[in-house]
């Protein structure tokens, strides 16, 4: 990997992001986010990441979903980055704000039409008792935003994870793995290496 790493984390994170769109196969934007619930049980699912830069990582979802109302009451997460195909893999962990309006604005309208509208259609997380009555409800509001530019429905919306933590994994031979963790302190980065 390295003799010393860099001492930006994200821009480290940034190349390795590239060099994953390059060689997967699949969705190198996926990324396993963790949250907690009331009951203090952590809960993990698949997620794609749709912006990074120095002020987080960015997903979009349904306030009202688990995630969303996980998130809302406790406001920290984990993400976990795995690129097969490179043999890497990436932690991060920290508090959670909210996207600003105009952020999800504009990312909403970027969106396909049909999943503009599935934003409105479903329940997410909540029992469902077809795939009809999803189907109906698709076709409801479809029906409903036939014509013009679909508005972004009042729950759905964008989490930011604010990165207090970075480790990074590289696989190495016999099982001797490189690890390196940052630690954020004030405006800088306190950087460890890990015993694999």
């Amino acid at each position: 990997m390295f003799d010393s790493p860099p001492a930006d984390p994200l821009s480290l994170f940034q190349e390795w992001l590239e060099e994953a769109r390059a060689s997967e196969p699949n969705d190198p934007d996926a990324m396993v986010l963790a949250s907690v619930g009331e009951d203090g049980m952590p809960s993990a699912r698949m997620v794609l990441l749709k912006g990074c830069d120095a002020a987080g990582f960015v997903f979009y979802t349904n306030y009202d979903s688990r995630k969303g109302r996980q998130l809302l009451a406790h406001p920290k997460a984990a993400l976990l980055f795995h690129w097969k195909s490179l043999r890497r893999q990436v932690r991060i962990e920290g508090p959670v704000e909210q996207v600003s309006a105009e952020e999800a604005e504009a990312y909403f309208a970027s969106r396909p039409r049909q999943s503009q509208i599935g934003a409105w259609a479903s329940d997410q997380s909540r029992p469902l008792e077809s795939r009809y009555a999803l189907e109906k409800r698709v076709a409801r509001f479809a029906a409903k935003h036939a014509v013009g530019s679909v508005p972004r429905p009042p729950h759905w919306s964008g989490f930011r994870i604010l990165p207090r933590l970075l480790e990074f994994w590289k696989d190495g031979a016999f099982r001797l793995h490189d690890r390196f963790v940052y630690h954020r302190e004030g405006e800088g980065w306190r950087i460890e290496r890990l015993y694999p």
